[in-house]
């Protein structure tokens, strides 16, 4: 018997890693998806587009609760995206992790932003 390996090692790290990221990120655009086409039928199906109507719209507790979710559907849809970028094209280690960490901060102060501008209408 010979012990010739054919091929590369491969090291695999996380079972089923790359198809949780995979479900999140479709999840994630079909929450997004759903939530557009909410938001158009409530602004096509209404009165004249202003202040009031806009304020009206996002002062119903349902409408509030629905943006709160594509919000931190944005989010993670969003770190999904950038994580894998950093880590594909990204290859010092130090660099990709500050990178990494920038996004996070990035992500959650526009979140955080986002729910504060809705809770003030």
């Amino acid at each position: 018997m010979s012990d010739t390996n054919y091929g590369s090692k491969r090291l695999v790290v996380g079972a089923h890693y790359g198809l949780r990221d995979w479900l999140s990120q479709r999840l994630t655009a079909a929450v997004m998806a759903l939530y557009t086409v909410l938001l158009v039928v409530q602004l096509l199906f209404g009165p004249k587009l202003g202040y009031v109507r806009w304020s009206a719209i996002f002062s119903q507790q349902w409408m509030r609760f629905a943006t709160f979710v594509a919000i931190i559907s944005l989010a993670v849809h969003a770190w999904v995206g950038m994580r894998d970028i950093w880590m594909d094209y990204i290859k010092p280690v130090g660099l990709r992790l500050a990178l990494q960490m920038l996004t996070i901060v990035w992500l959650v102060g526009c979140a955080g932003w986002a729910v504060q501008v809705l809770w003030r209408l």
